[in-house]
């Protein structure tokens, strides 16, 4: 059973913040428990590029055993491009292109080009919802069906072979911690059947998964119509609930998701080449993605970014949608490190980036992959970590094509890999190591040193 314990009380901070308690079996009084901020120097308000690595402890050869893996993983065709970013204390001491943009035309790929960030996406727009909870217009434990009255308040028992199903309530209603948390139960366990029954009759596609309506709306109502696959809060089912999450954005707010969020966390920030949709002439900055065939570098059969350009740009989704380039979402990242602030704007107050990130929200016995523990919008590395140097403070996520990050507060760094690649293997693990290992953060045997490139065209393109 896991335990978040040693937390300051900070009940009428909370209060103030709208940031209400839930009680959950597993973790009494978790939402009420907060550490304060440690005192100490400013937080950095923009990333400083100049920074002289040297001058911070950085080694050439500490920086060399990372260009040689990444170059590396491009020569090994397990890549198309590499994108590695890393910064202490606000300082950039790694950033660094590898590979090629369009493996076929040879061009290269440089630290701007933009990447489909696919799941990256649902933390900013859990940071995006968590601004209307510091507005005090919804509270986390909230019933998700005040704001959304059609929600399901019911759990698919069995489906019948006709295509009919039965139902019993809810033992409890779903809050906004669960979409939170993946926690939910929507599209989950039985109701996958029921789906695949509407189609068997001759119904249309429906739900999730299925032909993509004209609006993010459209698909939640239709989402709605279904039972959940269990109860709330009882069992980890990844992905559905961040769009819902979006789409109480919507309701919530009173604006589209993405002007919401453009407003709130984006532009604010900085991050002014991240988004959901572009003008055409904004296609040659995404790189190709590719997926690893038996060994072997394909184009992929999707390309995403084409459809970032596409003409229809009316659906934005809160489960995946954004793209943009890896210095935009390292803003994202140093304002989580700088406890909701950063660009002299402040996105989160530091008691709701603490409440996000340091109490595991899943049960027990939740279905999660073992030492698995997730806060809100986060998954929080104290149990499972992707390199042993990883402290017990950090927390980060990923998405699908190979984008990664790791927010680590303690270490006062960030860490984040960029690949548009599928079926390349466990290659941010030797990554991160290595990136840890710049600021001699000890991480075990020193790894192997792959044997660096001798092609200039393919070498590390960045300012660091």
């Amino acid at each position: 059973m896991h335990r978040i314990a040693h937390f300051t009380y900070l009940s009428a901070v909370l209060a103030a913040l709208g940031l209400c308690t839930l009680a959950h079996a597993q973790q009494p009084g978790a939402n009420k428990l907060l550490s304060k901020s440690a005192p100490g120097a400013a937080a950095p308000q923009q990333l400083n590029f100049s920074a002289d690595p040297k001058k911070i402890g950085v080694n050439a050869e500490q920086i060399a055993q990372i260009d040689a893996l990444l170059q590396s993983y491009v020569d090994d065709q397990k890549v198309g491009s590499v994108v590695g970013f890393v910064a202490k204390d606000g300082n950039v001491v790694y950033n660094r292109a590898f590979g090629w943009k369009d493996v076929e035309k040879r061009i290269p790929a440089i630290v701007d080009d933009y990447y489909v960030l696919m799941s990256q996406t649902k933390a900013i727009i859990t940071v995006a919802f968590m601004s209307l909870v510091e507005q005090g217009k919804v509270a986390i434990d909230d019933p998700v069906s005040k704001y959304f009255p059609e929600i399901s308040d019911k759990v698919v028992t069995k489906v019948n072979p006709d295509g009919t199903y039965e139902t019993r309530p809810v033992k409890s209603p779903m809050t906004f911690v669960h979409l939170m948390s993946h926690t939910s139960g929507l599209n989950a366990g039985l109701v996958s059947q029921i789906r695949s029954g509407v189609r068997a009759r001759g119904g249309p596609p429906s739900g999730p998964g299925t032909s993509r309506p004209k609006y993010l709306r459209d698909s939640m109502r239709d989402l709605a119509k279904y039972p959940l696959g269990f109860d709330p809060g009882t069992q980890y089912s990844y992905h559905i609930s961040s769009s819902m999450l979006a789409y109480m954005i919507e309701r919530i707010s009173g604006k589209s998701l993405r002007d919401y969020v453009k407003e709130t966390v984006l532009k604010p920030m900085g991050m002014n080449d991240t988004d959901w949709y572009y003008a055409p002439e904004a296609l040659p900055r995404f790189v190709k993605g590719y997926q690893v065939t038996n060994g072997k570098l394909e184009l992929a059969a999707i390309q995403w970014g084409e459809r970032a350009v596409s003409a229809d740009q009316t659906y934005c989704d809160g489960a995946l949608g954004l793209n943009g380039p890896i210095a935009d979402y390292a803003k994202f990242c140093q304002m989580l490190l700088n406890k909701g602030e950063f660009n002299g704007r402040r996105i989160l107050r530091p008691e709701t980036v603490e409440l996000m990130t340091t109490i595991n929200r899943l049960p027990e016995n939740s279905g999660a992959e073992k030492g698995m523990q997730f806060g809100l919008g986060f998954e929080i590395h104290k149990a499972k970590k992707p390199t042993p140097a990883v402290s017990d403070t950090a927390y980060g996520w990923g998405g699908m094509l190979g984008t990664q990050y790791i927010i680590d507060p303690e270490r006062n760094m960030i860490v984040l890999y960029y690949q548009n690649t599928q079926g390349s293997g466990n290659v941010t693990a030797p990554f991160y190591e290595r990136a840890y290992r710049l600021f001699d953060v000890p991480t075990g045997p020193a790894p192997a040193r792959p044997a660096a490139a001798q092609t200039p065209a393919a070498r590390g393109r960045g300012g660091l």
